[in-house]
């Protein structure tokens, strides 16, 4: 009796091992980041190559910048998220208020762009998205329009009633508001050049402040505007359907808004979370992300075909052009802006 005793504890005892030998060897690990067609891509391709590559599991958290970054500062006392992707704002945000983990030194990082390294090592680009002019071709062939070229064309009379300008609670209206203000002799921290530019030259000509990328897409499809304020990768998608568009960066720049990613701090996977850092920034994940997402590869090794590149920011000439704006200056007065904003430009 005894030793049938001794024989059932053994048994469960080797149970008890093999289970927790099983979570052992199988850790999870969660990836909070963007919906939509990100989270598809994502789900679909990117984080099945990354699992057959390492014994991990991976659990998708799909949000807005704005969600996650929410997420991250609710479970400040104990993280369950181990690798955010968020806009470059909020990232820069996330770094200031301690959420991500200094990024491991590895090869890969030599191959990055210097403008996508933040000027941290708590954050990386994976992505450059630029804000600039999207426009109808079409449309501007007909009216026998120059292309745009400059910041200063949303100041041209002939296009009033036909330019959208996004609000500057979104980030391609708030790049618009700091170039107007560069241009007029300001910047970041001179920002009332760019408010006066608005209210006086730009604003006129504005159908109207529109923050949605969906009804953006409707106004040009349905011949209501001629030209807007978005992001190339915004764009390229519109272009995919059918659209006559086109993107035009700035003769004074287009602006930087990258898509960055971090380890989270105190993260019980550590390791792999690095991993998947240097992994998303492989020249294969790069094409994938530029192919689905629009977005120009920070890893300047990356190989695009030229009907692709062309559409995109891609190269050292079109990385070189790129504005960054000092979001260390931004975030803290933001709040104060949009409230000026509202009350003094959409009034």
């Amino acid at each position: 009796m005894r030793k049938t005793t001794l024989l059932a504890c053994a048994a469960m005892a080797m149970s008890v091992a093999a289970t927790g030998s099983v979570v052992a060897e199988t850790p999870t690990m969660y990836v909070g980041a963007y919906g939509g067609s990100t989270e598809k891509l994502m789900k679909s391709k990117i984080i099945p190559a990354f699992q057959a590559q390492n014994d991990v599991k991976i659990v998708y958290v799909p949000g807005n910048s704005t969600d996650t970054l929410a997420k991250l500062q609710a479970q400040k006392s104990k993280q369950e998220l181990d690798v955010v992707f968020l806009d470059d704002g909020p990232m820069y945000q996330a770094v200031a208020i301690g959420f991500c983990a200094p990024i491991q030194d590895a090869a890969i990082m030599n191959d990055i762009y210097d403008i996508a390294k933040m000027g941290t090592d708590k954050a990386i680009g994976v992505g450059f998205v630029v804000t600039g002019i999207a426009y109808n071709k079409e449309m501007f062939a007909k009216k026998g329009w120059a292309a745009p070229n400059s910041w200063e064309n949303l100041t041209d009379k002939k296009f009033k009633g036909k330019l959208v300008v996004p609000p500057i609670n979104n980030t391609y209206g708030l790049h618009a508001l700091i170039m107007m203000a560069k241009l007029r002799g300001g910047g970041e921290t001179n920002i009332d050049p760019g408010f006066t530019a608005f209210i006086d030259e730009v604003g006129p000509n504005v159908l109207t402040f529109e923050p949605s990328s969906g009804k953006m897409s409707e106004l040009f499809q349905s011949g209501e505007i001629a030209l807007s304020i978005w992001g190339s990768g915004r764009l390229k998608s519109l272009a995919d359907t059918g659209f006559p568009g086109d993107f035009a960066y700035p003769k004074e720049g287009g602006v930087a808004l990258m898509v960055a990613t971090c380890p989270v701090v105190d993260s019980d996977v550590a390791d792999l979370s690095q991993k998947f850092v240097q992994f998303v920034l492989t020249p294969e994940v790069q094409v994938m992300l530029a192919e689905a997402q629009g977005w120009g590869p920070t890893n300047k090794t990356t190989q695009l075909s030229k009907e692709l590149g062309d559409k995109l920011p891609y190269g050292p000439e079109k990385i070189g052009n790129l504005i960054a704006v000092d979001w260390d200056v931004i975030n803290p007065n933001r709040g104060a802006w949009t409230k000026r904003w509202n009350r003094t430009v959409e009034r």
